[in-house]
Protein backbone atom coordinates (compact mmCIF):
# COMPACT_ATOMS: atom_id res chain seq x y z
CA UNK A 1 0.00 0.00 0.00
CA UNK A 2 1.37 3.39 -0.99
CA UNK A 3 0.92 6.22 1.51
CA UNK A 4 1.32 9.76 0.08
CA UNK A 5 4.50 11.52 1.24
CA UNK A 6 2.58 14.31 2.97
CA UNK A 7 0.69 11.77 5.12
CA UNK A 8 3.92 9.92 5.87
CA UNK A 9 5.49 13.16 7.11
CA UNK A 10 2.39 13.99 9.17
CA UNK A 11 2.10 10.59 10.85
CA UNK A 12 5.86 10.23 11.24
CA UNK A 13 6.00 13.50 13.18
CA UNK A 14 3.02 12.92 15.49
CA UNK A 15 3.54 13.88 19.10
CA UNK A 16 2.51 11.30 21.70
CA UNK A 17 -0.64 13.22 22.61
CA UNK A 18 -1.82 13.25 19.00
CA UNK A 19 -1.12 9.52 18.69
CA UNK A 20 -3.42 9.00 21.67
CA UNK A 21 -6.10 11.17 20.05
CA UNK A 22 -5.85 9.17 16.82
CA UNK A 23 -6.24 5.95 18.85
CA UNK A 24 -9.34 7.43 20.49
CA UNK A 25 -10.76 8.07 17.03
CA UNK A 26 -9.85 4.56 15.86
CA UNK A 27 -11.52 3.07 18.95
CA UNK A 28 -14.63 5.19 18.34
CA UNK A 29 -14.84 4.24 14.66
CA UNK A 30 -14.37 0.55 15.46
CA UNK A 31 -17.14 0.69 18.06
CA UNK A 32 -19.41 2.69 15.77
CA UNK A 33 -18.87 0.14 13.00
CA UNK A 34 -19.71 -2.76 15.34
CA UNK A 35 -22.82 -1.10 16.82
CA UNK A 36 -24.00 1.28 14.11
CA UNK A 37 -27.61 2.39 14.48
CA UNK A 38 -29.15 4.34 11.59
CA UNK A 39 -31.68 6.01 13.90
CA UNK A 40 -31.65 9.73 13.08
CA UNK A 41 -32.37 10.56 16.73
CA UNK A 42 -28.94 9.32 17.86
CA UNK A 43 -27.06 11.34 15.26
CA UNK A 44 -29.19 14.51 15.52
CA UNK A 45 -28.91 14.50 19.32
CA UNK A 46 -25.17 14.02 19.02
CA UNK A 47 -24.93 16.93 16.57
CA UNK A 48 -26.92 19.13 18.95
CA UNK A 49 -24.73 18.21 21.91
CA UNK A 50 -21.66 18.75 19.74
CA UNK A 51 -22.77 22.25 18.78
CA UNK A 52 -23.71 23.20 22.34
CA UNK A 53 -20.58 21.81 24.04
CA UNK A 54 -18.31 22.78 21.12
CA UNK A 55 -19.28 26.45 21.49
CA UNK A 56 -18.65 26.21 25.24
CA UNK A 57 -15.21 24.69 24.61
CA UNK A 58 -14.34 27.44 22.10
CA UNK A 59 -15.38 30.01 24.71
CA UNK A 60 -13.24 28.22 27.30
CA UNK A 61 -10.11 28.74 25.17
CA UNK A 62 -10.74 32.44 24.79
CA UNK A 63 -13.61 32.46 22.32
CA UNK A 64 -11.65 34.13 19.54
CA UNK A 65 -11.29 32.40 16.23
CA UNK A 66 -9.01 34.33 13.92
CA UNK A 67 -7.01 33.63 10.77
CA UNK A 68 -4.18 32.23 12.91
CA UNK A 69 -6.40 29.83 14.86
CA UNK A 70 -5.64 26.15 14.37
CA UNK A 71 -8.70 24.99 12.41
CA UNK A 72 -8.07 21.36 13.33
CA UNK A 73 -8.13 22.24 17.03
CA UNK A 74 -11.49 23.96 16.60
CA UNK A 75 -12.78 20.97 14.62
CA UNK A 76 -11.70 18.63 17.46
CA UNK A 77 -13.51 20.80 20.01
CA UNK A 78 -16.74 20.01 18.16
CA UNK A 79 -15.89 16.45 17.10
CA UNK A 80 -15.12 15.17 20.60
CA UNK A 81 -18.56 15.91 22.11
CA UNK A 82 -20.17 14.36 19.00
CA UNK A 83 -18.11 11.20 19.41
CA UNK A 84 -18.73 10.97 23.16
CA UNK A 85 -22.49 11.41 22.89
CA UNK A 86 -22.93 9.04 19.93
CA UNK A 87 -20.58 6.47 21.51
CA UNK A 88 -22.64 6.56 24.68
CA UNK A 89 -25.88 6.08 22.74
CA UNK A 90 -24.47 3.26 20.63
CA UNK A 91 -23.13 1.19 23.54
CA UNK A 92 -26.07 1.68 25.92
CA UNK A 93 -27.29 -1.67 27.18
CA UNK A 94 -24.63 -3.68 25.31
CA UNK A 95 -22.59 -4.88 28.28
CA UNK A 96 -19.68 -2.45 28.01
CA UNK A 97 -17.52 -1.85 31.06
CA UNK A 98 -16.48 1.79 30.75
CA UNK A 99 -15.35 1.76 27.10
CA UNK A 100 -14.46 -1.95 26.97
CA UNK A 101 -16.82 -4.10 24.89
CA UNK A 102 -18.14 -7.36 26.33
CA UNK A 103 -17.40 -9.23 23.09
CA UNK A 104 -13.77 -10.46 23.03
CA UNK A 105 -13.64 -10.32 19.22
CA UNK A 106 -14.71 -6.70 19.16
CA UNK A 107 -12.16 -5.84 21.83
CA UNK A 108 -9.45 -7.60 19.81
CA UNK A 109 -10.36 -5.62 16.69
CA UNK A 110 -10.25 -2.28 18.52
CA UNK A 111 -6.95 -3.04 20.24
CA UNK A 112 -5.51 -4.50 17.05
CA UNK A 113 -6.39 -1.43 14.99
CA UNK A 114 -4.81 0.88 17.56
CA UNK A 115 -1.70 -1.32 17.76
CA UNK A 116 -1.37 -1.33 13.95
CA UNK A 117 -1.67 2.45 13.88
CA UNK A 118 1.01 2.86 16.56
CA UNK A 119 3.27 0.40 14.72
CA UNK A 120 2.80 2.41 11.51
CA UNK A 121 3.70 5.67 13.25
CA UNK A 122 6.80 4.11 14.80
CA UNK A 123 7.84 2.64 11.46
CA UNK A 124 7.44 6.03 9.78
CA UNK A 125 9.52 7.63 12.55
CA UNK A 126 12.29 5.09 12.10
CA UNK A 127 12.19 5.66 8.35
CA UNK A 128 12.78 9.36 9.03
CA UNK A 129 9.64 10.56 7.25
CA UNK A 130 8.77 12.98 10.01
CA UNK A 131 10.50 15.06 12.63
CA UNK A 132 9.15 13.83 15.94
CA UNK A 133 7.77 16.53 18.18
CA UNK A 134 7.52 16.10 21.96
Amino acid sequence: MHIPAKLCRYFGALATGKIVLWCYLIWYLSTAAHHFDPSPAIWLNSLGISAFIGVALVLSIGGKISAGTDKWQIFRLFLMPFCVSSFSALIKGRGFILIIPAAPGELAVSIGLCACFIALVLRLRRAGTGVTAG
